[in-house]
């Protein structure tokens, strides 16, 4: 069963190759592999903001998948298999022991207008800087565009602390790039 696209796939196909995958369909992984390849390779892209590392990530979150095929309950997928890339990037968080480089773009910003790829690139920069906890948040919520009950699902969180992580997420945000939006723009 091949598809052109994730959004070919409904959930009851989804809850169906979920459970085979369980007794080692190769077709039911293939299923779920293609839904969920592109957002998981994105989560570990955003959160370990290194292309090698998210590379590494992504792939061994599907051999773990499939190693532990037999531990997934049958409800949530979606939140199963984040879960495992959380934990596979966090794995990697902690062994890289990753380290923020000095850019002089934040102590001095071009003064010219800068076009809209400059203003993204900034952006993601700032949304790397923030704690893994509030850049996971912002990852699935702007990025990957779930619902806060979906992160909450994902993350295995309450409901109430992702709202206050994404909130909290975004008053950084704001705060570390108000004065370049105030200089690039002359406004706030």
């Amino acid at each position: 069963m091949f598809f052109k696209k994730n959004k070919d796939i409904d959930d009851k196909v989804i809850r169906k190759a979920a459970m085979d995958l369980r007794k080692g369909s190769a077709e039911a992984f293939h299923i779920l592999y293609h839904k969920y390849k592109t957002p998981v390779y994105k989560f570990c892209t955003r959160l370990l903001n290194d292309k090698d590392l998210a590379d590494d990530a992504f792939q061994e979150t599907f051999v773990r998948v499939y190693e532990k095929r037999k531990l997934f309950n049958g409800e949530n997928f979606k939140g199963w298999v984040f879960t495992i890339a959380r934990n596979t990037c966090f794995n990697y968080l902690r062994t890289k022991k990753m380290e923020v480089e000095f850019d002089e773009e934040y102590i001095a910003p071009e003064t010219m207008k800068m076009g809209d790829y400059a203003m993204k690139d900034l952006i993601e920069k700032a949304i790397a800087e923030l704690p893994v906890s509030y850049r996971e948040v912002v990852v699935l919520r702007e990025y990957e565009e779930y619902s806060y009950t979906e992160i909450a699902e994902i993350l295995d969180i309450e409901l109430s602390l992702v709202k206050i992580r994404i909130h909290r997420a975004r008053l950084l945000l704001k705060k570390k790039l108000q004065p370049l939006v105030k200089e690039i723009y002359g406004t706030e």
